[in-house]
C-alpha cells in the first residue's frame, strides 16, 4: 500500500519541476559541453563574469535552470523578463533602473529575456543600444533557430550557446532525483523499473517532461495505492506532441530529411519523415508539393510515371482531405523513393539558364523563325527551314536550333538508368545523325 503522505508535494500549488530547480552548476544535469570544468560558458558562470548571449535549446533543457544558476553567481542585478507575458515598456522599466543603479552603486544588471524570439524585429531592437553601452547584460532563451527567430543586429552582440536534448541517462538521473524529492527513495513505491525505463524513453531528453510524468505517476499511485506499471503510466501521461514547429527550423529539418531519404532510395525512413510531418500538423499540400518537386528533380526521366503519380497524389488529397487523403501522398513518397533516379533534368535545366543568362540577347536563327507576313517573308524569316515529319527518319538532320555562340552546347546529358537509358539511347542517335549531316556538308568523312 502506498503511502499518501509520502506525495504531498504532487498536490502542492508549486510544481514539481519549478521545486527541484538546481541552485549550483554541480547540480545542474546535462549540458557538459558548456557547463563542465573547463569549458567557457561553466568558467565564466563559476567567475560571476558573463556577457551577453542567447541560450538556444529544446524545451526542458536547462535554459531557464541555467539563468537562474548564472543569478545565483553574479554580483549583478538579476532581472527576470518574459516575452510572452510582458512587453518593450517594461524593457524600458528595466533599463532605466540598471542606468539607474550603474551610476549610482557602479552594479551592473542582467536582463534575463525568457522566450526572446515571441519578441519581433522591432521589439528584439530595443535592447540593442544600451547592450552595446554596455547597460545591460543581456541573456536571451529561446527554443527557436536564433538564425531564423532574432535579428542579425542582436546576434552579433550575443554569443549563442546551444543546448542539446538530456541523453537517457541524464533523463534518469532527473527521474531519480524527482522520486527522492517525494520521499519515494529509488522510487519502487511510485513506478516500478519497467515503468521508469518506459518514462525516460517517453520523455524525449526533456527534463520537464519526464519531471511532470513522476508528479502524474504519484497521484496515480495516491488513487490507486499501488506503484505505477507501464501500461498504467501510458494512461496516466498525455500523448507525447512531436517535437515539430510549422514555421521554424523543425519544418526545415524535416522537409530536408523527407527529401533526403526519397532521393536516397530509403523508403522507411521517408516514410518515418512524412509521418512525423503529418504527426506535428504540417500542411499536407505542402508535403505534396515537395513530393512533386523530389519527382522532377531526382527521379527526372530515369522513371516519367514519378511526376504523374506525385501530381496525382495532390490532386487526390486535395480531394480527399485527411486522413484519408493521407494515404495518397504516403503512396507518391513510396514511388519516389523507390523510383531509379536521375537529376540530369534538374542538371539540364540549370545550365541552360545559366546560358540564358549569359548570353540573353542572341537573335533566333532565321531559319526557325515565324513568317506570318509577307515583309518577314522578304526579310528571311522562316527561310530554309526544314520540316522534320517530311524528312526521312522524321529528323532535320543537320539543322540547328541555337544561336551560333551556342551551337554544340549540350546541356542535357541523359544516364543509362531506368528509362532515361532509352531516352539517351534516343539522344545519341539523332546526334549522331546530325554529326553526320553537318560533315556531309563540309565534305568529310565520318570520324575525321
Amino acid at each position: 500500500m502506498t503511502d499518501p503522505s509520502l506525495f504531498a508535494a504532487a498536490g502542492t500549488a508549486r510544481p514539481l519541476a519549478d521545486s527541484l530547480r538546481p541552485d549550483s552548476l554541480d547540480a545542474f544535469v546535462g549540458q557538459r559541453h558548456l557547463v563542465g570544468p573547463g569549458k567557457p560558458l561553466g568558467d565564466a558562470i563559476r567567475r560571476g563574469e558573463v556577457a551577453s548571449m542567447v541560450l538556444w535549446g529544446p524545451p526542458g533543457s536547462g535554459k531557464t535552470t541555467l539563468a537562474g544558476i548564472i543569478a545565483r553567481h553574479t554580483a549583478q542585478q538579476f532581472e527576470p523578463f518574459s516575452a510572452v507575458t510582458q512587453g518593450v515598456p517594461r524593457v524600458r522599466e528595466i533599463i532605466k533602473g540598471a542606468e539607474s543603479r550603474r551610476q549610482l552603486e557602479g552594479r551592473g544588471t542582467i536582463l534575463f529575456c525568457d522566450e526572446i524570439h515571441r519578441f519581433n524585429k522591432a521589439q528584439q531592437d530595443a535592447f540593442l543600444p544600451w547592450v552595446e553601452r554596455g547597460v545591460i547584460t543581456l541573456i536571451g532563451a529561446t527554443t527557436e533557430n536564433p538564425s531564423f527567430a532574432l535579428t542579425g543586429a542582436l546576434l552579433s552582440r550575443c554569443r549563442v550557446f546551444v543546448l542539446e536534448p538530456l541523453d537517457p541517462e541524464e533523463i534518469r538521473a532527473v527521474v531519480t532525483r524527482a522520486l527522492s524529492h517525494l520521499g519515494t527513495g529509488d522510487g519502487g513505491q511510485v513506478l516500478t523499473d519497467d515503468a521508469i525505463d518506459l518514462l525516460v524513453r517517453f520523455s524525449d531528453g526533456d527534463a520537464r517532461r519526464a519531471i511532470n510524468g513522476v508528479e502524474a505517476a504519484a497521484a496515480h499511485a495516491v488513487l490507486t495505492g499501488a506503484a505505477v506499471a507501464p501500461d498504467a503510466l501510458q494512461d496516466v501521461l498525455a500523448r507525447r506532441l512531436p517535437r515539430y514547429d510549422k514555421a521554424g527550423e523543425e519544418h526545415y529539418n524535416l522537409m530536408s530529411a523527407l527529401h533526403k531519404a526519397m532521393r536516397g532510395s530509403d523508403v522507411d525512413g521517408a516514410l518515418y519523415w512524412l509521418a512525423r510531418m503529418v504527426e506535428g500538423g504540417e500542411d499536407l499540400l505542402y508535403i505534396a508539393r515537395r513530393v512533386v518537386r523530389a519527382a522532377s528533380e531526382d527521379v527526372g526521366l530515369a522513371d516519367p510515371r514519378a511526376l504523374s503519380i506525385a501530381v496525382a497524389a495532390k490532386e487526390a488529397y486535395h480531394f480527399l482531405g485527411s486522413p484519408e487523403g493521407e494515404l495518397a501522398i504516403a503512396e507518391a513518397v513510396v514511388y519516389v523513393a523507390t523510383a531509379p533516379k536521375s537529376n540530369r533534368v534538374y542538371q539540364g535545366w540549370q545550365r541552360a539558364v545559366d546560358a540564358a543568362r549569359a548570353h540573353p540577347a542572341e537573335p533566333v536563327p532565321l531559319h526557325i523563325r515565324n513568317a506570318p507576313t509577307a515583309l518577314m517573308t522578304e526579310l528571311g524569316y522562316g527561310k530554309g527551314y526544314r520540316y522534320d515529319h517530311a524528312e526521312s527518319e522524321g529528323l532535320a538532320a543537320g539543322q540547328g536550333y541555337l544561336p551560333s555562340p551556342l551551337a554544340d552546347a549540350v546541356w542535357y546529358e541523359p544516364t543509362d538508368r531506368g528509362y532515361e537509358k532509352t531516352v539517351a539511347a534516343r539522344v545519341r542517335w539523332w546526334a549522331e545523325q546530325r554529326r553526320a549531316a553537318r560533315q556531309a556538308e563540309e565534305g568529310t568523312a565520318p570520324g575525321e
